[in-house]
């Protein structure tokens, strides 16, 4: 009987320092998410935040495109970063001009810098996907003060050099796609077709641009099976895309990121600063290399096997080298 007691009083303790343990257990952590507007100089500009830690602000591609892309990718960092995803002026959810001519490098970086005050953010780290990363370049050119980490990604310091690369790409296309691409360029990409469709590219260039001409350069491991040329690299806002980027065509740009020339300037940017790129990767990693050799104490890794999305292609490399950088190691 004594003994039939004693296992039972063991039994229960068991039981109650099971219970015990359990309920002391950490709950899993939740990602509550923020968004609204920051009226940067008279322009709304759309922000999302979620994760806890030193904020690291995300600015997009395109240029046109929206932070959507980044999604679900970009999500692990959320556990040690606040992380800050903005759409640029014109694009997204982000206010639309009606004076083009406000679509500039230079008024966006005025945007960045309100959203880091608008949101008392004081130092952030500060990662450019693309155009993106130009635009980082641009703001660490004017606020460093403001930066604890830069990261450049698959991105390019001048346009005359990124003009050469994206000539190199279109050469490498197939002759029959790419006489009829250039075909098509020579009759002017816009005012063609139907009146709603005369603001964009029809449907013929872009399969052509955004085929065989860009996808060999955007994806390698991991290809995105949902990537549809017709619509896979299309602004959010065409207005935007043809005074920035420019009017004839996708293998080159002669819109106002002409201004972008920033080789000479980039030793002044005293900030840790890490470029990731693909090996293969639309802006082609020589690119990220002369970058690397022009800003004190850079780093640069070049994921295998991976183009433009980089980190699509490769997720797991891609974060532990952003991560790696970010913790200091």
């Amino acid at each position: 009987m004594k003994r039939l007691v004693f296992a039972a009083l063991v039994a229960a303790s068991l039981a109650s320092l099971a219970a015990a343990q359990a309920s002391t257990q950490a709950a899993p952590a939740v990602y509550t998410q923020q968004e609204g507007f920051v009226d940067a100089h008279g322009v709304l500009i759309y922000y999302k935040t979620l994760g806890a830690g030193a904020p690291l602000v995300v600015v997009h591609g395109g240029p046109g495109a929206d932070h959507s892309y980044f999604l679900p990718w970009l999500l692990p960092l959320a556990r040690t970063h606040r992380l800050v995803f903005i759409d640029e002026r014109g694009s997204g959810r982000s206010q639309r001009l009606e004076d083009t001519s406000l679509y500039t490098v230079e008024a966006m970086v005025e945007d960045v810098e309100a959203v880091r005050v608008g949101l008392n953010l004081g130092k952030i780290d500060l990662l450019g996907h693309s155009y993106g990363g130009v635009l980082a370049q641009a703001y660490a050119l004017k606020y460093q003060q403001n930066l604890a980490h830069l990261i450049l990604n698959s991105t390019f310091p001048s346009t005359r050099q990124m003009n050469e690369v994206l000539a190199h790409e279109k050469a490498q296309m197939a002759p029959d796609k790419l006489k009829r691409l250039n075909e098509l360029e020579k009759a002017g990409l816009f005012g063609k077709g139907e009146p709603w469709e005369h603001g964009r590219y029809a449907a013929e260039y872009s399969n052509l641009a955004w085929g065989p001409g860009y996808f060999p350069f955007l994806y390698g491991a991991r290809p995105d099976s949902s990537y549809d040329p017709a619509t896979g690299n299309a602004p959010s806002n065409w207005e935007l895309y043809r005074v920035m980027w420019g009017e004839h065509g996708e293998f080159v740009i002669d819109g106002n990121l002409k201004s972008v020339e920033y080789l000479d300037r980039l030793p002044s940017i005293q900030v840790p600063t890490l470029m990731v790129v693909g090996q293969h990767d639309e802006s082609d990693p020589w690119l990220s290399k002369e970058m690397h050799d022009k800003i004190p104490g850079s780093q640069i890794v070049i994921l295998p096997d991976a183009g433009h999305m980089n980190f699509v292609d490769q997720p797991e490399m891609w974060l532990k080298a952003v991560e790696g950088f970010l913790g200091g190691k």
